[in-house]
């Protein structure tokens, strides 16, 4: 009995590494991780690089203790994985709101600076977000290649029209990237649709979080501009 259940382990591990590889999103982290670290002193907690620190210790640390696909299986796993991106996500809300206290209420000190920040935490929106919607749709990257009949989270133009893509294809974290692209500067989807309601919110959250961004620093730039 021992060894038919090591059997199915195996199958099942050989199964899960020919699903979507898990270098993009990693990478995509490591990005927004490093932008952080350009941020003007006042809209980080601490000195610029402590967060930064903490966070690509522990994204190396997920990336030791989970090499694989099938590694990142384990619930245990998938929670440290989004307990990482929750704090990269968590850390860029915090930068946001400190950017919109001072261009509003900090004259023109540091104008340059925070304009320059503004556009990093655009950057990082749009990269932190993209990680999300991969890791929501369908239960996320492993689920979605083990169950790809589960009730999908975002409509792609592929899955209304099959003969726009090859048999069986599924959307990769480049497909997620652009979702995340085009909903932060349209402020809106564009040619996927969210269908369930937690995606409805999140990609609701990346738009308003989004339109403050360009709103502010666009206004702040006019106003060192004219002034």
């Amino acid at each position: 009995m021992s060894w038919r259940v090591n059997l199915e382990a195996e199958r099942l591990r050989a199964r899960l590494e020919q699903g979507d590889p898990l270098w993009p999103a990693q990478l995509t982290v490591a990005a927004a991780i490093a932008l952080n670290l350009t941020l003007a002193d006042r809209v980080t907690v601490g000195p610029t690089w402590l967060l930064p620190s903490v966070e690509g210790a522990l994204l190396a640390a997920l990336v030791i203790i989970a090499p694989s696909r099938a590694a990142t299986h384990a619930r245990g796993i998938r929670r440290f994985a989004l307990g990482v991106i929750g704090l990269v996500s968590v850390a860029n809300i915090v930068s946001l709101g400190l950017l919109v206290h001072y261009l509003v209420n900090g004259g023109k000190v540091g104008g340059h600076a925070l304009i320059l920040s503004g556009v990093v935490l655009w950057g990082t929106n749009v990269l932190l977000f993209s990680v999300w919607y991969w890791e929501m749709d369908r239960g996320g990257p492993v689920v979605r290649f083990l169950d790809p009949k589960a009730l999908p989270d975002f409509q792609f133009p592929q899955m209304e029209n099959p003969g726009l893509a090859p048999p069986g294809w599924r959307p990769g974290f480049v497909d997620y990237l652009y979702v995340s692209l085009t909903n932060a500067t349209a402020f809106s989807p564009t040619d996927t649709m969210p269908l369930t309601q937690t995606a409805k919110l999140v990609m609701g959250v990346q738009s308003v979080a989004a339109l403050v961004t360009v709103g502010l620093v666009v206004a702040r730039a006019v106003n060192i501009l004219g002034g």
